[in-house]
């Protein structure tokens, strides 16, 4: 059978293989096989690399019916002297060693993360690990692993997906100057849990080139994931080394791409925006940034938004006293005017008008306070107490202290229009909350104090509209699909200018003791007197 004839049967295979699983059961596994043409594109980088005739001995510690491989054996010059791969599902597994028998191919049916890898010495790697989210990953399993790593001076965090494990494991099997290239979620150039990727990839190996594709062309059809490869060479890196970062277009031909001196790559928190040419690697100054002026929350998590937030007309049908009702803000897309007024109760005054259940008493107490209430969280128990944010509060139908705050931000969006913004700020004037849809900003003394003088509030908030929202993007993360998202430290970091003219000296002092004293206090602005 020609190579051409086992590629065509390899992709019925992973048809037929893909068919027979649910899309929960493949998202939950984190099988997403990788396109062919995408996959002879890596490969041809990755032999670019090592040099094209240079003896191979190959391994993909996430094999799934190989299209890795059969890329390689497409694109190589027939010095391929060794293969390893691993499958932890014998589903794909099974069927893809009857289909690669006729080959050099050393395939085991085990999972790479728990297999015996001393026996590999691969100098080239290639490898789209599974996506699966940490919070799919056992907790004795995580908690294994971690401690695997800790032990080779890698501190993984616990939010951290599985193929940052798969990726600091693989590093015994590589030889001294061996190339790999990994497929991997783009999210770890940006986010606090891939900084154990990038100190592994600025420490341990030589980086060579970081290509992200345009989240706007998703690489895989069943998976909203805005993806990177990363290609890095098993040497300890030198002074000199330099990195190329590449975005959009193909591999070949990248939309955009600039070269980077690896030793500056740790001061830069953001690596997204390193393939925009004009674009410097970020240097510790003295610039205010929100997190100077606010402390910045995600709203509440409630456990069941549809169960714990009532409208009007449903708290009054049911018959629930206000007592244990709290307004709380609608979806952005239900407020249309970005000063939130309130009326002399504190509701916001707009069209959609919601309460949050929040009761911190016991179920005999409550009972006596507010029967109404109750009944009704009595008959919604079954459904809704043991869910995973429900069942670790007590009583389970407590919730987060998020008092109101002054303004808000919505926490995602996508690209935005003229008329749509990517991301939003509110004026809260009302005495309504916020759910996790919003992350709420509460100044800081210094600030909170100045607010208090007519017309300061007013031109805080012209500020945050001010903000360019390529300045926000940039902090931020993206997602497949070109939606962008904001957490709290990632939005503390947006820089705000114009603040100086509203409180000049307390500002600048806070900024300046950021670095100097990492962990100043959050009453470092009230110093400033």
């Amino acid at each position: 059978m020609t190579l051409f004839e086992l590629e065509h049967e390899r992709m019925n295979l992973q048809q037929r293989c893909d068919s027979e699983r649910t899309q929960l059961e493949r998202n939950r596994l984190g099988q997403f096989s990788t396109p062919f043409e995408l996959a002879a594109g890596i490969t041809r980088e990755s032999l670019r690399l090592l040099g094209q005739d240079a003896p191979i001995r190959f391994l993909d510690p996430a094999f799934g019916t190989g299209a890795f491989y059969s890329a390689l054996l497409h694109e190589s010059r027939g010095q391929v002297t060794g293969s390893h791969g691993f499958e932890i599902d014998n589903h794909y597994g099974a069927p893809t060693v009857r289909l690669w028998s006729g080959m050099d191919l050393d395939l085991k049916i085990a999972d790479f993360i728990r297999a015996d890898r001393k026996s590999i010495s691969a100098n080239l790697l290639i490898c789209n690990p599974p996506y699966v989210r940490h919070h799919h990953l056992k907790a004795e399993d995580k908690a294994h692993l971690r401690q695997i790593l800790s032990q080779r001076g890698f501190h993984v965090s616990g939010l951290a997906g599985l193929y940052c494990y798969f990726m600091l494991l693989a590093h015994e099997c590589l030889a001294p100057n061996a190339v790999s290239a990994w497929l991997v979620p783009s999210e770890f150039m940006d986010v606090n849990y891939g900084d154990v990727l990038k100190h592994y990839l600025l420490e341990r190996v030589s980086l060579l080139r970081v290509h992200r594709f345009d989240p706007n062309e998703v690489q895989f059809s069943d998976a909203l994931v805005s993806s990177a490869i990363v290609w890095f060479r098993n040497t300890r890196p030198s002074s000199e080394s330099k990195v190329i970062f590449s975005f959009g277009g193909t591999i070949e031909h990248p939309a955009r791409q600039a070269e980077r001196m690896q030793s500056t790559l740790a001061l830069e928190p953001k690596w997204t925006r390193l393939a925009e040419p004009d674009v410097p690697v970020s240097l510790r100054v003295t610039k205010v940034v929100l997190g100077d002026l606010f402390t910045i929350k995600r709203g509440i998590a409630t456990g069941d938004n549809a169960f714990f937030i009532v409208s009007e007309k449903k708290a009054r049908e049911h018959g629930f006293s206000r007592q244990f009702l709290r307004p709380i803000l609608p979806s952005p897309r239900y407020i249309k005017a970005e000063e939130i007024y309130s009326d002399d109760d504190g509701m916001p005054m707009i069209e959609k008008r919601l309460f949050l259940i929040d009761c911190p008493f016991v179920e005999e107490e409550l009972c006596r306070r507010d029967l109404a209430l109750f009944r009704y969280l009595k008959a919604g128990e079954s459904n809704v107490a043991n869910g995973y944010i429900c069942r670790s509060r007590s009583p389970w139908y407590s919730q987060e202290k998020r008092p109101p705050s002054p303004f808000l931000c919505t926490y995602m969006g996508r690209a935005g229009s003229e008329t749509q913004k990517t991301f939003r700020f509110f004026h809260n004037r009302s005495a309504a909350t916020a759910a996790n849809v919003y992350l709420l900003l509460y100044p800081r003394p210094g600030l909170c104090s100045a607010i208090e003088s007519p017309g300061v509030a007013e031109r805080v908030f012209d500020l945050l509209r001010k903000i360019p929202i390529g300045k926000m993007t940039g902090e931020g993360r993206i997602y497949g699909g070109g939606l962008h998202k904001l957490e709290p430290r990632e939005l503390a970091n947006v820089p705000m200018d114009g603040i100086e003219e509203i409180l000049p000296r307390s500002v600048h002092i806070s900024a300046q003791m950021r670095f100097v004293y990492p962990n100043v206090t959050e009453n470092v602005a009230a110093l400033a007197v």
